[in-house]
Order: structure tokens, then C-alpha cells, then sequence
């Protein structure tokens, strides 16, 4: 999997993101901030963002996401 790909899912899955992805194919790292992210605990911003990517994660596509997400402040 490319990281454009991963980008793209989270993107698609947090419209308005702005989304930065690094990654060798198989392990990622992504670094996601939004406003949708506001007044949402840490594991509930994981979420958000492991609920674009589920498909891909439960076919193996995407072996492993580490996440960093943030609020625009």
C-alpha cells in the first residue's frame, strides 16, 4: 500500500483534514489534525481515524498505523 492511498482514505473518512502520511508499505505513520477532532478524548480520535481505514487493516493490506491526531490549536 502506498502512502497517497492511506492519505486518501483518511481524508475521504475526515473530510477537511489536513493529513500527513509516512510509511515503508506496510507500517504507517499518520498525523491527522482536524477540527472534528474538537471536545474528543484520544482514543476517540483513534477512532475516527481507524474507522477509514478498517477495510484495508481487516484485509491485511495495512499491517500497522501509528496515529497522532490533533486539533488545529
Amino acid at each position: 500500500m502506498e502512502t497517497e492511498k492511506v492519505k486518501a482514505l483518511i481524508e475521504a473518512g475526515l473530510p477537511g483534514a489536513r493529513v500527513e502520511v509516512t510509511g515503508d508499505g506496510r507500517h504507517f505513520e499518520a498525523v491527522v489534525v482536524s477540527e472534528a477532532f474538537e471536545g474528543k478524548s484520544l482514543i476517540q480520535r483513534h477512532r475516527m481515524v481507524m474507522a477509514a481505514v478498517n477495510n484495508e487493516i481487516a484485509s491485511d493490506e495495512l499491517h500497522a498505523l501509528s496515529i497522532k491526531a490533533n486539533t488545529p490549536e
